[in-house]
């Protein structure tokens, strides 16, 4: 499993600098150090390859136990035919229309858990993932176990045991790891009059700015419809963002003090 994952990531990888270094050069919303001088490179670094494979191997785990609790099914062969191809009423819909329902629910979802992760005791998790004062592309994959395990893995394994195909992951999977790469990076694009169909760069910064300026703002993943409906919508006219991380001063700057730092905040 590691191995498939680190031959998938690391193409992937060199594509998305590649991209995204050019288009920065192009339209950068805060011009001066690019990423490859970003502070706490080597530490986002850890977090891009290891998040995929911690998210991978939960995501199979969590779905083998749930399928054996709930519905009985405890050997491999009755696994693999249980999730091949969906089950119940949502696994007879078209694959790209399933695709489509598990972005619409599972984006509403995450937007609630996403204000959910910035009150109280589950922010000192969250944290994790604002701490970067260089937001960028490779800042996305900046999450605390915890965090992925109550969102992002939580979510994709209900959506799956409600009957969901995981052949509709395989649409899903690359336009999310693309678009989250996306709106992480530093781009001063915000789509116009579109700003309200889909998650742009600067929509998503300004939700990494402090919370004066607009961190507890624009909570959507994808469709930035929730925030307008949620009155959690915020693009101010004529400014962008800047001034990226949190107040806690001592945040640790590497990944194994930014995993033990929420139990030390406990």
């Amino acid at each position: 499993m590691l191995g498939q994952t680190m031959a998938q990531m690391v193409p992937v990888t060199v594509v998305l600098a590649l991209v995204f270094s050019v288009l920065t050069h192009l339209a950068a919303c805060n011009p001066g150090r690019p990423w490859w001088r970003k502070r706490e490179l080597v530490t986002d670094l850890c977090y891009w390859f290891l998040v995929p494979l911690f998210t991978r191997v939960c995501r199979i785990g969590l779905l083998v136990v749930a399928a054996s609790i709930i519905f009985g099914i405890g050997d491999s062969a009755g696994l693999i035919a249980f999730y091949r191809n969906g089950h119940g009423p949502l696994s007879t819909l078209p694959v790209w229309l399933q695709a489509v329902l598990f972005l619409l629910i599972s984006d509403f979802v995450m937007y609630w858990l996403h204000r959910m992760f910035h009150r109280g005791g589950f922010w000192k998790y969250h944290a994790v993932h604002h701490s970067s004062e260089d937001v960028d592309w490779i800042s996305a994959a900046r999450f605390h176990p915890v965090n992925l395990l109550l969102g992002t893995v939580g979510v994709d394994v209900a959506m799956l045991l409600g009957g969901i195909s995981p052949n509709a992951m395989l649409w899903v999977g690359p336009f999310n790891l693309f678009l989250s790469a996306f709106v992480h990076a530093n781009l001063n694009w915000d789509f116009g009059p579109l700003k309200y169909v889909l998650a742009t760069p600067v929509f998503h910064r300004w939700h990494h700015t402090s919370i004066r300026e607009g961190g507890n703002t624009n909570f959507a993943g994808t469709f930035p419809v929730w925030d307008v409906l949620f009155g959690t919508f915020r693009m101010p006219e004529g400014r962008l963002p800047d001034n990226y991380g949190i107040d806690d001063r001592g945040f640790p700057s590497g990944i194994a003090g930014q995993l033990a730092y929420p139990f030390r905040k406990s």
